[in-house]
């Protein structure tokens, strides 16, 4: 378990922003065309889309539900998640030497950082205060389900057994071969 996860909905999805920032912190330390840098940025696509998937199955459905101008909200917020991942998905073809790459790192990190303070400004205090301390708790258990329903994250000796060795294949795609293995589509069951 990771340090700091655990809790109602708001902690548990706060916990995540702080472990992102972590990795781009990491990835900002680090010199430009470095090849860890390639490394950290899947692992933080990993954690983005398990978050984001989190969010869109458990977390905006309680905000069309329990805030009043709720579906605006969500709608926003899916908005954000989907320019992160279109933004994702073009920086999975470059590698850490590629200028590009630079130029698509600093974009994500914008993008998630706004999305972030937008978050832990305005919806989760709206959100704790048109809810019970219960029904807060049970969307954190909902939400920590949902996303250790598939690999989570890469270890330093890559998998060789599916499903997450095809999560960490080289290439195109793998926003959608997380975000897949999370919501069970394109699985036989």
């Amino acid at each position: 378990m990771v340090h700091g996860h655990g809790g109602d909905v708001i902690q548990e999805l706060t916990a995540d922003h702080r472990e992102v920032e972590d990795i781009f912190g990491q990835i900002e330390a680090l010199p430009a065309g470095d090849h860890r840098r390639r490394q950290l940025a899947d692992q933080a696509t990993i954690e983005l889309v398990r978050h984001s998937v989190a969010e869109e199955m458990h977390l905006y459905p309680a905000v069309r539900r329990f805030l009043t101008n709720g579906d605006a909200v969500a709608d926003k917020e899916i908005e954000d998640h989907s320019e992160a991942e279109r933004t994702m998905k073009q920086l999975e073809s470059c590698q850490a030497d590629d200028p590009e790459f630079d130029r698509l790192m600093a974009q994500l990190m914008s993008e998630i950082r706004d999305h972030v303070t937008d978050e832990e400004n305005n919806l989760f205090p709206r959100l704790r205060e048109s809810t019970t301390p219960d029904d807060l708790a049970q969307l954190g258990a909902k939400v920590r389900a949902a996303k250790e329903t598939a690999p989570t994250r890469p270890h330093p000796t890559a998998p060789t057994t599916p499903p997450a060795n095809r999560l960490l294949a080289p290439g195109a795609g793998m926003v959608d071969r997380v975000r897949d293995a999370l919501t069970g589509r394109g699985t036989d069951h």
